[in-house]
């Protein structure tokens, strides 16, 4: 286990003897990532923060998710100048919390979020604020570093506890999500006191949007991270790295964490501004 070198988010071994080289394929989906992933979540950043969308108190757990996500883009970049400086391996090894923690978190608040806002709407009022947002992200930036801390010094010195690390947060977060999904259809089920005629049918659609957003945002985390937990899982099991269950691993990391970003600018009809000049 030592000597395997574990593709999440294309860590790399700083161990010169064990380091391999980025393949086409790793490079090309890298490349992808970084051009693909700076401007688009540039773009929702500038959206927010100009209050062109829902505004920053409304959409702050989306800033953050895109700052995280930019952070997520610069590593690729990070990664594969690596294969040619070495020197760089320790910080694109210690930012791979970001995919692992940072973004998986966010996602969970933004879905909590949703929970709130149709299973407990009074609840949602009171810590609406800004600032329990603001307090919130703080914590999850916290731990998303503390994240980046134990995975620079888990991947050089015991990937076996690595994988574990990994599975066991995945897992969390994957539950947590299934949890708010789960909750806000069997909300969707039940009528309200005192509903009646149009009223019922508006609260009715926004539910049901925040429904379909929490679907879409855990049928995508399945997508990102299920494959992860599968070749992690082999892993441990079976005691043996199998280079493409990470490889396919990272496909789908790189290209499904695209559909949320996606679904917000198409939300405000701002796909248009990836390709204005």
């Amino acid at each position: 286990m030592n000597n395997l070198t574990v593709n999440f988010t294309s860590a790399a071994s700083m161990n010169s003897t064990t380091q391999q080289s980025l393949n086409i394929m790793e490079i090309v989906l890298y490349s992808f990532n970084f051009l693909v992933g700076l401007p688009t979540h540039s773009c929702i950043i500038w959206l927010i923060v100009t209050g062109k969308g829902s505004g920053v108190a409304s959409e702050f757990f989306n800033l953050s998710l895109s700052v995280c996500e930019i952070g997520t883009c610069l590593n690729c970049l990070f990664f594969i100048l690596s294969n040619w400086f070495p020197s760089i391996s320790p910080l694109a090894i210690f930012f791979v919390g970001l995919g692992i923690t940072g973004r998986p978190l966010f996602q969970c608040m933004i879905s909590f979020e949703r929970y709130l806002a149709v299973v407990r709407p009074v609840t949602f009022l009171k810590f609406k604020p800004l600032r329990y947002k603001v307090v919130c992200s703080f914590a999850v930036w916290i731990v998303t570093f503390g994240s980046c801390s134990v995975c620079m010094i888990t991947m050089l010195s015991n990937l076996y506890t690595y994988t574990w690390f990994f599975l066991m947060q995945l897992l969390l977060y994957i539950s947590i999500q299934l949890f708010c999904c789960l909750t806000v259809l069997r909300a969707l089920k039940q009528s309200g006191p005192g509903e009646k005629g149009r009223e019922k049918e508006e609260e009715n659609q926004v539910k049901r949007r925040a429904f379909y957003l929490i679907l879409i945002i855990t049928l995508n985390m399945f997508v990102i991270y299920l494959p992860f937990v599968i070749a992690g899982l082999f892993t441990l099991v079976a005691q043996m790295f199998i280079q493409i269950l990470w490889n396919i691993g990272f496909f789908f990391f790189a290209l499904a964490g695209f559909l949320q970003p996606v679904l917000y600018l198409y939300r405000f009809g701002k796909l248009s501004c990836l390709c204005s000049p």
